[in-house]
Parts: C-alpha cells; structure tokens; sequence
C-alpha cells in the first residue's frame, strides 16, 4: 500500500485573451481582487494561433499571461476556474465576453490548465471543471504533448513558464 501523501503547493498563473485595454485592467483589478496578488505579468502577445474566439470577441486579440502569489493547493484551481468564468460574465457584453480568463498552474513536473470541457485526455476534477497537462517538463524545458494548444507549444510562452517554473523552484526550498 502506498502512504499517502499531501502534493507540494503549485504556482497559479492564468492566461487573458482580450482585445479592448480597459478590459484587460478591470480583469486583472478583478483578479486581483478575488484570486490573488499579481506577481508579474507579460508583454502583450499576439493571439494569433486560432480564430476560435473571433465570432464572440472580435479580432486582433492579444494575450498576456499574469502569475499569481502566495502558491496554492492543487486542487484551489477548480475554485479559480468557477471564478474566472464569473469574471468573464460580469465584464461581458450581454451574451459575448470581452475577455478569456484560463487559470492554470505551474509545478517542477508540469504544466496544468482548467478548462470546462471534456476530452480524451483531460481528468475531472469537480464542479464541472477538468485538468489538461498541456505542457510536461523534460530535458530542461517544458515540452508540448500531442494535443497542446499551438500558442502553448510555442516558444514565446514556454520560455515564460520555464521563467516562472524558477521562481516556484526557488519557493520551494
């Protein structure tokens, strides 16, 4: 029989696709206010890998990734998820958001992102909400799995998780 064991706390980040500035802000106040400090946030980025959210949301999108402190209990991200969803609804535009807010967390091994729907390899979690390791770390880098999301496959935002996955690292000790 295996001892069970409590996991060691994750780094929470969460990714923001948006269009509109003022947006952007009022979502990270938002945040801030009901998820967390945020401990640092990324340049503007280019959401360019998929027309998914152009119907809803419009064109010319961008994305910034914001991590989040103190670190957390893995299992606080289906909580952060119901949260974001809520954000997104009282920032939205009657029936079309302005902005996608997708937590995630960081640890030594891999990268997980809770997202509401279901597929082959995602894991529920509770409260309608599923885990996909998008990312898993090897030979020094987060690496991509066959059904990693292009934009996280790239390497403008592996270089960002690899950055952050220091930071949780020295946390840690």
């Amino acid at each position: 029989m295996g001892v069970i064991k409590t996991p060691k706390p994750v780094m929470l980040f969460a990714s923001i696709i948006y269009r509109d500035e003022e947006i952007l802000q009022r979502s990270m106040d938002t945040l801030e206010e009901k998820i967390g400090k945020i401990y640092e946030k990324t340049q503007k980025m280019a959401f360019d890998h998929t027309d998914y959210y152009k119907e809803e949301m419009g064109d010319e999108l961008n994305r910034i990734l914001v991590l989040f402190e103190p670190l957390i209990a893995r299992e606080y991200l289906v909580e952060t998820k119901l949260t974001t969803n809520n954000i997104e609804i009282e920032l939205s535009g009657g029936d079309k958001r302005k902005v996608n807010i997708d937590p995630g967390y960081i640890t030594l091994e891999n990268i997980v992102l809770a997202t509401t729907k279901n597929y082959t390899h995602r894991i529920y979690l509770g409260k309608g909400i599923y885990g996909d390791l998008t990312l898993i770390f090897k030979k020094g880098t987060y690496s991509p799995l066959e059904w990693t999301y292009p934009d996280y496959a790239g390497q403008e935002i592996i270089s960002v998780l690899n950055r952050w996955r220091g930071y949780y690292k020295r946390m840690l000790t």
